[in-house]
């Protein structure tokens, strides 16, 4: 009997394995026509398929960034989930995106390199994303009180979005080449872009059509927002199956314990050849900054709207989705400027602009009129929306350019380890300021922004380098 029931489900595994990949397929095929037709470079690649599916990772996994991360699930368990309890919320959301940075920071170089030496990838791809959409779905069930819980269930999630982003980020530049892997970049990271609006778009249809509907059902708003998880669970496990079935991988070995040695080793190694260019040094120590900035306003800008100036849920979402309208306009016009301007250029401005922005948000409390500090606090917001495209894809692009051609994928891994090596660090200090204020909080994004800039403005770089 049992054998029996085991020959169904294996037959049953492998009939939905292989309608999944008959989607997939469907779905490559359906989109790289598509693009053809409204991007010129799709003409030329060979792998088409191949490049859409990648790219729809992106698309896949931005919601949970933007609603659980940034715009909804991040405030209401600052302000529902923490309200029962004599406790900082705001302050315990970025503790937790800390805990989350410093996992991500030891567990992604071992990771890659078992990855790389043992042809791994594909299973940590898989296992790690699904390891975000299991507890993505489990914050459904967290209510007002469950502070710890709901906090565990987070942070499972963030480490299992984070290893999955850097594991997919490792297959570019074997998708792409020199010439396309900025174009192919970009395009995907307009996708990711597109699918954070799409979700919250989404959303705030719910939450304006389902009141007119269901007009006595108490506290619809925070169900709808608890109910987003589900959504973003089921978009993250419905989008990313292409990637799966359709991204090439090299044949896997058995894991040795040679296979983590290496994975230290290859960092050491690195260490030492990357130190013999100052320009990419000195330009990474900048990142390292202004990017810890970015990370902590990512994760904590829709708390500190509820918390200091009083905004909705509601609110919280559309100034997701105007954030999100803005930031694809940015990445397009600077993507753009970035040919005539160079990248260097693109970068400063993006890290003054955002400087100034964050300021404006610091003082936009401060307005007795609540008003005008709502309007400020929004012109903060536009303008971090438009600058947080080019301050990312610039700098990935000036990598690119900074980089030797025989040293591009050690390079771009250490890129990708120091991005995450020190990103705990500006959601820690905002913790710990975030007890007297979580304005005191904000002041160290400033102050991470400023010593960014002065460290990066000295570099020598060519307009077109």
């Amino acid at each position: 009997m049992l054998f029996n029931m085991y020959l169904l489900i294996l037959c049953l595994s492998n009939k939905i394995v292989f309608f999944m990949r008959l989607v997939s397929l469907f779905f490559a095929r359906f989109f790289a026509r598509f693009f053809d037709r409204s991007f010129n470079f799709f003409n030329h690649l060979k792998n088409k398929r191949e490049v859409v599916a990648w790219s729809f990772f992106d698309f896949a996994n931005q919601p949970f960034t933007t609603i659980i991360i940034t715009f909804l699930y991040a405030p209401y368990f600052a302000d529902v989930i923490c309200s029962s309890e004599n406790i900082n919320g705001i302050g315990l959301w970025s503790l937790g995106i800390s805990i989350t940075a410093i996992f991500v920071s030891f567990l992604s170089p071992i990771i890659g390199a078992i990855s790389d030496t043992g042809g791994f990838r594909k299973f940590f791809f898989v296992l790690s994303t699904w390891v975000c959409i299991i507890a993505t779905g489990c914050l459904f069930f967290f209510k007002e009180g469950d502070v710890y819980s709901a906090l565990v269930y987070v942070i499972i999630a963030n480490i299992g979005f984070e290893l999955g982003s850097v594991i997919c980020n490792s297959y570019l530049p074997e998708i792409a080449d020199k010439k396309n892997i900025g174009k192919i970049s970009g395009f995907a990271w307009g996708l990711g872009f597109l699918g954070g609006l799409i979700s919250l778009v989404i959303l705030f249809s719910l939450m304006i059509l389902l009141p007119m509907i269901f007009i006595n059902v108490i506290d619809l708003e925070l169900k709808i927002v608890r109910f987003s998880t589900i959504i973003v669970a089921v978009w993250f496990a419905v989008f990313s199956v292409p990637a799966f079935f359709l991204v090439r991988e090299k044949k896997s070995e058995k894991i040795t314990k040679k296979h983590i040695n290496q994975s230290f080793a290859s960092i050491i190694n690195t260490f030492h050849d990357i130190r013999k260019y100052k320009k990419i040094v000195r330009f990474l120590v900048a990142r390292l900054f202004y990017n810890d900035a970015l990370i902590t306003i990512f994760a904590l800008g829709g708390a500190y709207a509820i918390e200091t100036l009083g905004f909705s849920l509601t609110e919280t979402l559309v100034l997701g989705i105007v954030l999100n309208v803005f930031a694809c306009f940015g990445s397009f016009f600077f993507g753009k400027l970035e040919d005539s301007r160079g990248a260097k250029w693109c970068i400063e401005i993006s890290i003054i602009t955002l400087f100034f922005a964050v300021s404006l948000a610091f003082i936009a409390p401060y307005f007795t009129n609540i008003l005008i500090g709502k309007a400020i606090f929004w012109l903060a917001g536009i303008l971090i929306g438009i600058m947080t495209g080019p301050s990312q894809s610039c700098s990935r692009s000036l990598m690119a350019r900074l980089t030797p051609e025989t040293k591009t994928n050690e390079f771009f891994g250490f890129y990708a380890f120091t991005g995450k090596a020190t990103s705990f660090l500006g959601p820690f200090l905002f913790a710990l300021l975030s007890i007297y204020s979580p304005q005191m909080g904000l002041l160290v994004v400033v102050l991470f922004f400023l010593i960014g800039y002065f460290i990066f403005k000295p570099l020598k770089i060519n307009r077109h380098e």
